[in-house]
């Protein structure tokens, strides 16, 4: 039988118990009670397809696998979560490790891409750079990252790549940036000129390529 306190309110054994319970479980108890999900169904779910999470403070850092083709995903083994945290580790503005990630998960026929081999990763580094400043030059983020490194078997594949391409060697970048790549390039022409890389700059109809090999080459 329920009792009165000293304040006159009534002590009700089984009220008080559901109102710790509540207070407990807090937002994630209320957003199951206005719900029609089951409670053994709201606290077992959980994603089926991990993140790989590296460590840095940015957000974008998290790269969500599922997102990805999983067979490509597969393959990569260790390398994944490995290059995931050297881009990290570049603290790139406006160009995040997802973007450069993805461009890597393609497939031309049988024929899977893959990421670049460890012993090339900081050859990209100078790139990604330049692709970084061109970003803030034309004060906008990076649009798509539409290829990176090749392999050559992946490379030859691709229409109109050249055999000796600098994708090849983790040096060069076809990027894409809301404005048009007549602009692009003459943004990073205006950087290559300033003395911030030596390079070639290409310009398509699409995106614009970018690369650091050394000497300055402009179509």
């Amino acid at each position: 039988m329920s009792q009165p306190n000293v304040s006159g309110e009534i002590r009700n054994p089984a009220l008080q118990s559901r109102r710790g319970a509540l207070g407990t479980l807090g937002l994630g108890a209320l957003a199951l009670l206005g719900s029609n999900t089951s409670a053994s169904a709201f606290f077992s779910r959980k994603s089926s397809t991990p993140k790989v999470i590296v460590n840095s403070s940015s957000s974008s850092a998290a790269l969500d696998l599922r997102e990805l083709p999983s067979e490509w995903v597969a393959r990569q083994g260790t390398n994944l979560k490995d290059y995931s945290s050297f881009l990290s580790s570049l603290r790139l503005q406006r160009l995040t490790p997802k973007q450069v990630i993805e461009a890597h998960a393609k497939k031309h026929g049988s024929i899977w891409n893959t990421l670049p081999p460890r012993n090339m990763w900081r050859q990209m580094a100078p790139t990604l750079r330049v692709i970084d400043r061109v970003a803030m030059e034309l004060g906008q983020p990076v649009g798509e990252i539409v290829s990176a490194y090749r392999s050559p078997s992946y490379n030859a594949t691709c229409p109109g790549a050249k055999r000796n391409s600098y994708h090849q060697v983790n040096v060069a970048i076809d990027v894409k940036f809301a404005s048009r790549p007549s602009t692009v390039s003459q943004a990073a022409r205006a950087l290559r000129s300033r003395g911030v890389f030596s390079g070639g700059v290409g310009r398509y109809s699409g995106f614009t390529h970018i690369d650091t090999r050394g000497k300055n080459v402009d179509w």
